[in-house]
């Protein structure tokens, strides 16, 4: 049988593994009891999202929609998803299943603030400085790359430090094992998982990799006018740099020598946010894999 392509994502105490047509979730509960539940989700609609880029697009859009949702589904299990005043404020204004997609969708755009701010904003504002030595755009778009790329460095290194946060990324080295076990074609099982690497070429860390390179070569096209412009400016064009990323880690996903090369920094990057599984971290990114997979569960 062919083999479909899979992919995952770590959560609190559990993983979240995606086939072609279907997504499964499962969680280590405290009390040591597995629980898994699935869900089918909609491929990319017909017409311009099946296009190159534009079909990064829609796929990025759509991984943010199901994995934070995914987060607070496992983050129910242990107090983490536990509702707020405003959380309950909005359930019994709206409703609350609408109140729970206003929660998440504002959720969606303070993350996504926090980044814009500390990832986008912050660099340009910081080497803005520079201008009165430093003339040439494209140096000092290289600048702005470097210290966007120290930042990320900086906040992964030192959330890596926390003992939920490390555990998150044990999750992500069984997810990255048990991939590895589907397409070598063995049977899934921790014995066979065990012996994979922690790094995939298809991991979104590699992917927030490119999109940092890319950016880098990208914006270097954008005026450096005005702080606020240029951020502005970067914020329109982001998803065309998000879609570009995603074809570069469809493209290094193959095993040509040279292509090696590209994709040895993401995997490098991976040596941060992965950690070595144990066994019973390896059960449950399997039992998630097993219900995606035709056949398997």
């Amino acid at each position: 049988m062919a083999k479909i392509s899979v992919g995952g994502q770590a959560l609190i105490e559990g993983v979240l593994m995606r086939g072609p047509s279907g997504i499964a979730l499962c969680v280590r509960k405290e009390d040591g009891e597995l629980f898994c539940e699935e869900q089918v989700i909609n491929s990319a609609p017909e017409g311009i999202w099946k296009l190159p880029v534009l079909r990064g697009v829609f796929a990025l859009g759509q991984s943010l929609k199901i994995g934070i949702r995914a987060l607070n589904r496992s983050g129910e299990f242990f107090g983490a998803g536990e509702e707020s005043k405003f959380d309950l404020w909005l359930a019994k204004r709206f409703g609350e299943k609408m109140g729970s997609k206003i929660s998440m969708a504002l959720m969606l755009v303070t993350s996504l603030g926090l980044a814009v701010v500390f990832f986008m904003a912050l660099p340009t504002i910081l080497v803005s400085f520079l201008q009165a030595w430093i003339r040439v755009p494209i140096v000092l778009s290289l600048l702005e790359g470097l210290v966007k790329m120290g930042l990320f460095f900086a906040y992964i290194l030192s959330i890596r430090r926390i003992p939920e946060i490390h555990r998150v990324f044990q999750y992500h080295g069984a997810e990255h094992k048990a991939v590895y076990n589907y397409e070598s074609g063995k049977p899934l099982s921790v014995e066979n998982a065990k012996g994979y690497s922690t790094l995939h070429p298809r991991c979104g860390t590699s992917y927030v990799f490119f999109v940092l390179t890319l950016s880098i070569l990208f914006f270097s096209f954008v005026s450096w006018t005005s702080p606020l412009l240029r951020t502005a400016l970067k914020i329109v064009f982001l998803p065309v740099v998000a879609g570009l990323g995603f074809e570069l880690l469809r493209f290094t996903a193959s095993e040509k020598p040279w292509v090696r090369f590209l994709r040895a920094p993401g995997l490098m990057l991976q040596k941060i946010t992965t950690a070595e599984p144990d066994d019973k971290q390896l059960e449950v990114a399997i039992e998630a894999l097993k219900r995606v997979v035709p056949g398997e569960s």
